[in-house]
């Protein structure tokens, strides 16, 4: 018997060797590969923290206008303090990919007002309508993240804007950047009647200890947090690096259900849930613990895989409690119970009773569109009918609270005079949209303005179809670029802005379909992605064809009681296209 070898018998020859396979490259892990930058990101962050750019804004920058900027904090540190360059105008969205960040920026900004929970008392309103005003030629924009964004502004205004915004609690502080971002909190915390708990105390905390902190102002990138209390699950808590859900443990009464690296942009996937439970007590523990296990262990080498979804998607849920546990919290977590289907509308549309006798009133400007001066009407009516406080939402709508009974006829009627509609069609009530080629330098298309005009016609067209029968409701998300600011994949209908052929050798706005999408609701148990199907692109023009065409054929197609995400996902091609 003869030894077997390497050499095949039909040649004689020697197989040549296999090479050896490279090292893996380090993901830039603290932890593991040390602290040294492995790119220029990283290099900008490690050279000087972003939270210190402040005091040269205010000292250098303010003084000697826009050409005294140093271009490493205009496009890198400038962003933990909410500010960004803004598209300069005419720069159509064929240039987008092609021009470098300097080509395309303005001599303005972007300022990103920070709203944790999105808690606004009237003075906080009225303070960003008369900035808005004074500062950013009447622009102002609510995000799907409770922030107001702001326009035009000038880097010589920057300081006293800083100045007003403090002056009444509000700030930019990590509006942006490789930071905690905004902490999204249930609109309807400590008001509603069948809340299982106020997370207003642990969003308070969290941010009066962590918020500014500069042992978490590098992390690999931006962090973002979503925290609710109510059932509806009204702060997309599937989408977010962690969530906390409010729930009620057999044995340790309300509490939180802890979800871990949830994230869209170009490469969605939703947040799973650990199993844990979560005390209000030890809330803002927990919450550290998971950003720090972000900054520790969080990717950094390369720029798009250094979101907390990538590390979540390599460890697993099990691996990711293990280490929060045994690393960084010092004890396990009790077991707990999976949120319950909601059973209410994570929007807040509408009137609705409070748990102290009031009302709120849930409102939905024009695909988040709003101006300074709006923003100080509402604070005029607010208080005209004794209130004191309204909220944001992160589905773009504005709450109105503590509503008298008697109030509550008139308050609504006046909303839906400055253009808050109170009862809006099931067009306008689900329509997202994000910033767009206005002002983003990522954008490529259009996005509110587009939006606001199919939504318009939508309903004069359907106003006009009583046989069409529409779904109980349906999400129609606006992106201006791949990136999802508008959560496309998780919309009933997702838009994503591109540039199409025009037929005569040009290109034209459009957007290519996501279909099937949505979050936790009254219609699903559990999140979902939308479908693309092949081919499936419409023209800024076509769009309203194209929604009228879609729904037409679920209303032939559909079975009683079927949401629009579950037909279309079983829908034939020829249906949808």
């Amino acid at each position: 018997m003869t030894q077997a070898t390497d050499t095949p018998a039909s040649t004689g020859t020697a197989r040549p060797a296999r090479p050896a396979r490279p090292a893996a490259k380090p993901h830039g892990q603290w932890k593991i590969d040390g602290p040294a930058p492995l790119n220029a990101n990283e290099a900008v962050k490690a050279d000087d923290n972003g939270l210190n750019v402040r005091e040269r804004i205010e000292t250098i920058y303010a003084q000697g206008g826009f050409d005294s900027i140093d271009p490493t904090d205009l496009h890198g540190r400038f962003r933990w303090w909410g500010l960004y360059t803004q598209r300069k105008p005419g720069i159509d969205g064929g240039r987008t990919a092609t021009l470098e960040p300097h080509e395309l920026e303005d001599r303005y900004f972007m300022m990103r007002v920070r709203i944790d929970g999105g808690t606004l008392s009237t003075e906080q309103l009225r303070t960003i309508g008369e900035i808005s005003r004074d500062f950013a030629r009447d622009t102002a924009d609510v995000t799907d993240r409770q922030n107001i964004q702001l326009h035009w502004v000038d880097i010589v205004d920057v300081p006293e804007i800083w100045r007003r915004l403090e002056a009444v609690g509000l700030d930019t502080t990590e509006a942006c950047g490789d930071v905690p971002r905004v902490i999204l909190g249930s609109p309807v915390a400590g008001i509603a009647k069948d809340e299982i708990l106020d997370p207003t105390p642990a969003i308070q905390e969290i941010r009066e200890r962590f918020i500014g902190d500069p042992e978490l102002a590098n992390l690999p990138r931006k962090f973002k947090t979503a925290i609710t209390g109510h059932p509806s699950q009204d702060v997309v808590h599937e989408i977010n690096d962690i969530s906390l859900v409010g729930v009620i443990h057999p044995e340790h009464g309300p509490g939180y259900d802890l979800w871990v690296g949830g994230g869209l942009s170009t490469s969605a996937r939703l947040a799973e849930r650990l199993g844990a439970f979560v005390s209000e007590e030890r809330t803002a523990e927990v919450w550290l613990g998971v950003v720090s296990i972000f900054r520790d262990y969080g990717y950094r080498r390369l720029r798009n895989k250094a979101r907390l979804k990538y590390l979540m998607n390599d460890w697993g849920p099990a691996r990711f409690r293990e280490v929060l546990e045994t690393e960084y919290l010092g004890y396990a977590l009790p077991d707990g119970p999976a949120p319950e289907k909601p059973t209410s509308p994570g929007d807040h549309v509408g009137i609705h009773e409070q748990k102290d006798g009031r009302y709120y009133i849930g409102a939905s400007p024009n695909a988040g569109r709003l101006s300074g001066t709006l923003l100080l009407e509402l604070a005029d009516l607010l208080e005209r009918h004794g209130s004191k406080r309204l909220r944001t939402t992160p589905h773009q709508k504005l709450l109105a609270l503590d509503i008298p009974a008697a109030s509550v006829k008139a308050a609504a009627a006046e909303l839906d005079a400055l253009g808050l509609a109170t009862a809006p069609s099931i067009f306008r009530r689900s329509a997202i949209a994000c910033t767009g080629i206005e002002f983003c330098k990522l954008a490529i298309v259009d996005t509110k303005d587009t939006t606001i005009a199919a939504v318009a016609e939508l309903e004069t067209r359907f106003a006009q179809k009583s046989a069409v029968r529409l779904p109980p409701s349906l999400s129609l998300h606006v992106n201006g670029c791949p990136n999802s600011c508008a959560r496309i994949q998780t919309a009933d209908i997702g838009l994503k802005g591109q540039l199409l052929p025009d037929g005569n050798g040009g290109q034209t706005p459009g957007f290519q379909v996501h279909l099937g999408g949505g979050l936790a609701s009254t219609e699903r148990g559990e999140a979902g992605l939308g479908r693309t199907v092949r081919g499936l692109k419409v023209t800024a023009e076509e769009l309203p064809d194209y929604v009228e065409r879609v729904l037409e054929s679920y209303s032939a197609g559909s079975v009683e009681g079927e949401s629009f995400a579950q037909w279309s996902h079983r829908a034939a091609d020829e249906d949808v296209l």
